[in-house]
């Protein structure tokens, strides 16, 4: 059993994700951003960072990991699946998910909080993250061309790429000139496993009659 802490975030549904696809039992904690209670000593003791999500593997001694393309290296090498044995299939899988974890996931972060949260409007703040998203976009979409998958099959990477990615409008992105990723985007939608992960627990963002309330809390969390 995984015991997996974690909120309705791109990184926490990474996690998810992948213990769907690798259809591992786990045990869902589900913390209150807005409360600042992944700040509470309790779960310091398990992510000094503070930070969603964090999973404690019981089947391993209780083994503890933090930092979500660190969780999903170890889940696939704990099940050998979604990340190649073969050496350079496996560095390229480990390349893209590195591309989303220094890239995509802090623009797309960036972009969300000056597009979404801010108090203000800063214009140039919004223009400098939208257009690098756009920019880390069109890297993608180039090498999605004629291509199912970030590498030759499944991986980790695509899983930490898509949740970022899918929720582009959010970050006040248009996808449509960049068909390729669309593609991507839509097929990897209609995988069971992963409808399943970005719904443990759904995004109040995509909730017409919740995301008022999310961009509120998310304000009160930026100012803690």
């Amino acid at each position: 059993m995984i015991e997996l802490y974690t909120a309705a975030t791109p990184n926490g549904h990474k996690v998810s994700i992948a213990l769907e696809e690798l259809d591992l039992p786990y045990d869902m904690h589900v913390l209150s951003l807005s409360d600042n209670e992944q700040k509470q000593p309790w779960y310091l003791a398990l992510n000094p960072n503070g930070r969603i999500p964090t999973i404690v593997d019981r089947a391993n001694d209780n083994f503890t990991v933090f930092e979500s393309g660190a969780i999903l290296i170890y889940l696939a090498e704990k099940t050998g699946q979604l990340l190649s044995s073969d050496p350079k299939e496996r560095s390229r899988s480990l390349q893209w998910l590195m591309f989303q974890m220094g890239g995509i996931g802090p623009m797309m972060g960036q972009a969300n909080v000056w597009y979404r949260y801010w108090n203000e409007t800063y214009q140039p703040a919004i223009d400098r993250y939208q257009n690098e998203v756009k920019r880390l976009f069109g890297v993608l979409d180039s090498h999605l061309k004629g291509r199912q998958f970030l590498t030759n099959e499944l991986s980790i990477a695509d899983i930490a790429n898509w949740a970022w990615v899918r929720i582009y409008d959010w970050s006040g992105i248009d996808i449509k000139p960049f068909p390729h990723l669309q593609r991507w985007v839509e097929r990897l939608d209609e995988r069971p496993a992963f409808q399943r992960g970005i719904n443990q627990p759904a995004a109040e963002y995509e909730q017409e009659d919740k995301a008022t309330s999310f961009v509120k809390g998310a304000r009160n969390m930026l100012t803690k």
